[in-house]
């Protein structure tokens, strides 16, 4: 399970001090992160030192050739796995994660499929050239436009998350003479062993049906001429280390798919996503392969068990895709040490950035590691915490870390697994224009998400006057 802390204690227990504090821990880092001879980091063989001066700080990097090559893994893994069940298998890139035209783009030519949860993210998906027939919508409150917009792009599946929802789309369905694929979410009452907020399975949360009425939302499609059940769908969370979880919901939800088989076939069964991936030192993802192999494994001994065959399966990660492909670089504006007591000091490193383009540590307690990147240090580990810029005391980046006692204003901070949630979830507060993201590979960086100027801060508000330009940090 990834690390967590505890207020009450000024250095948790999972923390070990580093033996060098400018190293890289491999699973935390994209595979190209390196140091040059300078002790300069690079990403996709660009210097960040580099990044710094075309494009300015905070900034989000992604690595191009890392998202592909994860996403090449991960369908790879669940291909074979299934394979040798007698089965297929296809993944879906869940675009919440973060979605921009170059990453549909990527993760479609590497094989991917799309999972998309509002009408915003369903447009990018087209921009991108995306193949409607391969894409998945999701949502718990899909309203009559989304549901409208989804049937007329030709969207290869729906998930249906409520009764309501089912018959709207029965309604459009019948008006536009249409056929539409949907899947059926359940919650299987599995819990994974996460936080609260990223657990999605258990019943008392606003995502899909109960395993008991999940069985007459079916009946009600397979009522509808327009409307073809193709599946029953299940997430149980995100962030999730181990087969166990998905196991156990497995069995419950194949117990599902077995009883209404009898009222037809039913060629898919959809087990989400929520795989985890590193964030520090004390963290021990599940290799994809092994997951794919325990889930599928999993699958294929309930349906033995029921003498049914199996289903194709489908799976939607998103973090475990592009999650470790980013890295977010800050520059240092002032360091403050602060005495704990029983000899202990943190060192407060306050960046350019905080909780605008990073809020996931205020959310949900998450850890994340920090590096010096325009650098190296001789100097000792000193215990330190990462904050933001932002007027609010829980403006934590990094919770727990320990970096060289001598690091300074103007040095660049890099913050690694930070290509999941961080630029999805980014905000104005304190109107702080969001960074951009720039993509690297092979030695070159170009701009795949603008970031935001004053300007364009101003541009929204309908009672400024008009601004001239005073935007950096995008070519």
């Amino acid at each position: 399970m990834s690390a967590v802390s505890s207020a009450s204690q000024p250095v948790p227990r999972w923390l070990a001090v580093p033996s060098d504090p400018n190293g890289l821990v491999p699973a935390v880092w994209p595979e190209s992160a390196v140091r040059d001879e300078h002790g300069v980091l690079e990403i996709g063989g660009v210097a960040v030192t580099e990044l710094r001066e075309r494009f300015g700080t905070p900034l989000y990097v992604l690595d191009e050739d890392a998202v592909r090559q994860t996403a090449r893994r991960t369908l790879d893994a669940f291909r074979a796995a299934a394979a040798l069940r007698g089965a297929q298998a296809r993944v879906y890139y869940a675009g919440k994660a973060f979605l921009s035209t170059e990453v549909v783009r990527w993760v479609t030519e590497e094989g991917l499929a799309v999972d998309v949860c509002s009408v915003g993210e369903l447009a990018v998906a087209l921009a991108a050239g995306a193949d409607p027939a391969r894409l998945g919508f999701h949502g718990n409150n899909k309203s009559e436009a989304e549901l409208e917009r989804a049937v007329e792009a030709g969207v290869g599946s729906i998930v249906i998350d409520s009764f309501i929802e089912l018959e709207r789309l029965a309604a459009i369905v019948e008006r536009r003479g249409a056929t539409q694929a949907v899947l059926v979410r359940v919650n299987s009452g599995v819990h994974a062993e996460t936080h609260d907020f990223l657990a999605t399975a258990h019943e008392d949360q606003k995502f899909g049906f109960t395993l008991t009425d999940a069985g007459a939302a079916v009946a009600r499609i397979r009522e509808v001429p327009g409307l073809r059940f193709v599946g029953l769908h299940c997430h149980i969370g995100s962030q999730i280390f181990g087969t166990a979880g998905f196991e156990e919901s497995a069995a419950r939800v194949v117990e599902l798919h077995a009883e209404l088989l009898a009222g037809g076939e039913i060629p898919v069964l959809n087990l989400g996503g929520g795989f985890g991936i590193a964030y520090t030192a004390a963290d021990d993802p599940t290799p994809i392969e092994h997951l794919a192999t325990g889930i599928a494994d999993a699958v294929a001994r309930e349906c033995a068990v029921r003498g049914i065959p199996m289903p194709n399966l489908a799976f939607e990660p998103g973090r475990a895709i592009v999650g470790r492909a980013g890295v977010t670089l800050y520059q240092v504006g002032t360091t403050k040490p602060v005495a704990l007591g029983d000899d202990l000091t943190r060192l407060y490193v306050s960046v350019d950035g905080g909780m605008s383009d990073n809020p996931r540590t205020a959310l949900y307690g998450a850890q994340y590691s920090a590096r010096i990147a325009s650098r190296t240090s001789d100097a000792v580990p000193q215990l330190s915490r990462v904050v933001g810029k932002h007027c609010e005391s829980g403006d934590i980046v990094v919770d727990h870390e320990y970096l060289p006692a001598d690091i300074a204003p103007g040095d660049l901070l890099a913050v690694p697994a930070t290509g999941a949630y961080c630029f999805s979830l980014s905000s104005n507060y304190n109107w702080m224009p969001r960074p951009p993201v720039v993509a690297v590979r092979q030695g070159s960086a170009r701009v795949i998400v603008r970031g935001e100027t004053i300007d364009d801060l101003l541009a929204r508000d309908a009672a400024a006057p008009a601004q001239g330009t005073t935007g950096e940090g995008n070519e």
